[in-house]
């Protein structure tokens, strides 16, 4: 059972890649808008230099798959770095397929965001990442979180770089590829918001057992978290423990993997 997902969870990552890149490639660019993030990142270098828009995305998205390599660990970079080698080549082939979405820049950017944020919601579903900018903010939130001891959300990391994103297209590019720009963002946040359950934010994750060491152990060992720990009582079951964690949207799968024989809850924090 739990291989079946493992397949089918890479298989979403691959689809949701493909709908990213038909995203920016045949709708997005055409119609003077740029994707946000790392991939912005790449197609401002593409537009300046000149260079395949593929070979500038591949070039940025490295140096964060080996980060997220060093701090996230194998199973989240093996993931991210099989969407974003889809994502590539994905923008490699649609590049050269001649098409035209013939209607107003407006309504072509809102379809191209709410596609690329369908895929990316797949993506982030499945455990992965086709963008730099979201490996950035995991690590970021973790060695904060690791230092403090507090729970951090992603949000502000990813706003700011973001921000700096659209004033390089504002000063480099022009007005109009800023404002459609800033579209795709909102469009694609929206669609990812709804079908991830805001994966920026910080996430509750509840797990009643009666043996709560070994888990205990677990949660310190590979994420550095601590646990609140409670005593319960179920209907049927008899006495429990209840442990309660706070962890990132990307440390959910590892969470589920700790958690695989007893009773999980995952909500947002109140």
């Amino acid at each position: 059972m739990r291989k079946k997902k493992d397949v089918l969870s890479y298989l979403f990552i691959i689809l949701g890649a493909i709908m990213a890149s038909f995203s920016v490639a045949l709708i997005l660019l055409p119609n003077d808008a740029i994707d946000y993030g790392t991939a912005g990142v790449a197609i401002i270098i593409s537009k300046l230099s000149g260079v395949q828009l593929s070979t500038c995305v591949l070039a940025v998205f490295i140096p964060f798959i080996i980060a997220g390599y060093i701090f996230l660990g194998k199973q989240f970079t093996v993931k991210a770095a099989l969407g974003s080698i889809v994502y590539t080549a994905g923008l490699d082939f649609f590049e050269n397929i001649p098409f035209e979405l013939d209607t107003e820049h407006f309504l072509a950017v809102a379809f191209g965001g709410a596609i690329l944020g369908a895929g990316l919601s797949l993506i982030l579903r499945s455990g992965g990442c086709i963008d730099g900018s979201e490996i950035l903010a995991n690590i970021v939130v973790k060695r904060l979180s690791d230092k403090t001891g507090r729970n951090y959300s992603m949000t502000p990391v990813l706003l700011a770089f973001n921000a700096l994103v659209y004033m390089t297209i504002f000063a480099l590019i022009d007005v109009t590829a800023a404002l459609l720009s800033l579209l795709v963002y909102v469009v694609a946040t929206a669609v990812i918001d709804h079908f991830t359950d805001h994966f920026e934010s910080i996430k509750q994750v509840t797990i009643i057992t009666q043996d709560p060491d070994g888990i205990i152990k677990d949660i310190k060992e590979k994420l550095n978290k601590t646990c609140t720990i409670m005593d319960s009582r179920g209907a049927i079951a008899g006495e429990n423990n209840t442990l309660i964690c706070y962890v990132s949207y990307f440390e959910l799968p590892i969470m589920k993997i700790f958690n695989s024989a007893e009773y999980l809850d995952i909500k947002n924090p109140p």
